[in-house]
């Protein structure tokens, strides 16, 4: 196999574009955003080998709209009651449209606004959802399950994923 190849296997954004492919391929044809972004999720959390992973889809006044999560159990969900708002150590990343990661998520400065039952959660990596020129969601992960932390590549991967998302939330969503 030549060098290119290789490199070409390796490269985050082809990873996450062909498993979208891939994903998209068993989706009916006929689906709800939903079921869309709830691929775009897993995905997410599958690539970046997180234990947990959410997207949210929020409004012109950042108000979350829809909430999609990977890894959380049924107890888990019901724990939360009702889904992120814009504050806590999310809020830049949708404030400032940058990606947000943290070693440890509970010592960030803005970490604040947990419900109490939200499940346990130490490093955390997210990118904003880009629609017609604003943020109107943020895709996150949190805790690799080899306890490294996340890297550039976990980034690329989520920013990949997230442009897709965007693309569902500007045809679907609105």
């Amino acid at each position: 196999m030549k060098l290119t190849d290789r490199l070409l296997r390796r490269d985050p954004e082809r990873r996450a574009l062909r498993a979208l492919a891939r994903g998209v391929r068993k989706l009916p044809e006929r689906r709800r955003p939903d079921e869309s972004l709830q691929l775009v999720v897993d995905l997410a959390r599958e690539m970046t080998h997180a234990k947990y992973g959410a997207l949210a889809v929020t409004d012109e006044h950042d108000a979350t709209q829809g909430f999609v999560t990977s890894g959380l159990s049924k107890e888990d969900l019901r724990g939360l009651r009702t889904p992120p708002q814009a504050h806590g150590p999310l809020s830049s990343l949708r404030a400032d449209g940058r990606p947000v990661r943290f070693d440890n998520v509970q010592t960030a400065p803005r970490a604040f606004g947990f419900p109490p039952h939200h499940p346990t959660m130490e490093a955390l990596i997210g990118v904003p959802i880009w629609s017609a020129g604003h943020v109107r969601g943020s895709l996150y992960v949190t805790d690799r399950d080899d306890g490294k932390p996340f890297d550039d590549n976990d980034e690329r991967v989520l920013i990949t994923l997230a442009r897709h998302a965007s693309t569902v939330i500007e045809r679907e969503w609105y």
